[in-house]
């Protein structure tokens, strides 16, 4: 009888606690957001690959309104990222994007930190994959940027934050250390500050249909402690514009330029394609050099409040000195949107892109899964 009554008090709790489980998904995942109210998703990360074993992890995404009485305000948000492997490996980060309330003030700031390995291929736009050379990598970062709205649509202001990098190569044969072009192979500390300018007319910033946003930052780099002698700057600008073609048709156009300023060139600091964001289907560092341009148009489709997909194509290359468009890049590709927040827009976001067919190489490819949009 004892053992009866056990087990049925443990099949209440169970029941109890799935009940309990079922409902915080459903929140965090299904319910639609009606009230301008903070919202919480929790996303497992899992993974497979031969220089990390298996890697487990989760990401945390908080978003809400600083304001819900001004319809206008922008959505904020607090995004954690944390993964650990079967080898040692770790990632972690905590970011945020903070509007205030009106949109008087736009802050973001960052704090990572990550332990993590990564092929490295040379130095320009035609490295090749016989090259690879697989190196150690730590690196913590912080960052800050604060803009102020100046007049309708335009904002200025700062952004400052220091790293301190670290790589170690096992195997002193390989393009790591017998290539001249590589730079400052052991990293450092560095600290930069720098103007931020933006203009922002888009309708919303997490599923924009129409507007758009021209942002460009200057970073002034120094090294510190002895160790990182470097001097010089990192530029970026970048322009989106998104065009509502049709009640669920919207489509996206994104162009970015970076270049790398001073007369040295550390290798880590370089410009590079690749990421889940622009030139996906590129493995991020591939090609590295002084300058960096891209481009892409992203067609997206909204079935539902709750379903939306998008197909994409563009192109990009790096370069040293001189730009030419013989030696551009091709990526298209296609995902899949879910919006867990109807009312912020706020998704999950699954793309699989294709990238260059590099002579005796298998064609590259990327699988992406993240949160948020593209651009």
């Amino acid at each position: 009888m004892k053992k009866l009554v056990t087990l049925l008090l443990l099949c209440a709790i169970s029941t109890g606690a799935f009940s309990q489980i079922s409902r915080v998904v459903k929140r965090m995942y299904f319910d639609k957001d009606t009230t301008r109210k903070s919202s919480f998703v929790i996303l497992p990360v899992l993974s497979s690959a031969p220089e990390t074993g298996l890697e487990v992890g989760g990401a945390g995404l908080l978003s809400f309104y600083t304001d819900t009485s001004k319809l206008n305000t922008r959505v904020s948000n607090v995004f954690a990222y944390a993964t650990i492997t079967t080898k040692g490996q770790s990632r972690l980060s905590l970011t945020s994007s903070y509007w205030t309330p009106g949109n008087t003030y736009h802050l973001t700031a960052g704090v990572s930190y990550i332990n993590f390995p990564f092929d490295f291929y040379g130095i320009g736009n035609n490295t090749l994959k016989a090259n690879s050379d697989r190196i150690g990598q730590k690196r913590f970062k912080v960052n800050f940027a604060g803009e102020k709205k100046i007049t309708d649509n335009l904002y200025a202001g700062i952004n400052a934050g220091a790293w301190d990098y670290h790589f170690s190569d096992d195997d002193k044969t390989g393009i790591f250390y017998t290539d001249p072009r590589v730079e400052n192979r052991g990293g450092g500390p560095s600290v930069y500050i720098g103007p931020t300018i933006t203009f922002d007319n888009r309708n919303n910033n997490t599923y924009t249909t129409k507007g758009l946003i021209i942002g460009a930052y200057f970073q002034a780099i120094h090294g510190m402690f002895g160790n990182n002698d470097y001097k010089g700057g990192f530029f970026n600008i970048e322009y989106s514009q998104f065009f509502l073609l049709a009640p669920k048709w919207v489509l996206g156009l994104d162009v970015q330029e970076q270049s790398l300023t001073g007369s040295a060139s550390p290798f880590y600091l370089l410009p590079d394609l690749g990421s889940d964001e622009l030139m996906r289907g590129y493995y991020n560092g591939r090609f590295r050099d002084r300058n960096m341009i891209a481009g892409q148009a992203e067609l997206r489709y909204r079935l539902s409040n709750r379903i939306g997909f998008a197909g994409f194509v563009g192109t990009g290359e790096v370069f040293k000195n001189s730009f030419s468009s013989s030696e551009l890049k091709p990526n298209y590709g296609g995902g899949l949107r879910y919006f867990f927040d109807v009312q912020k827009g706020l998704a999950v976001r699954v793309d699989y892109g294709v990238g260059q067919k590099i002579p005796n190489e298998k064609r590259l490819t990327g699988f992406y899964i993240g949160l948020g949009q593209s651009f």
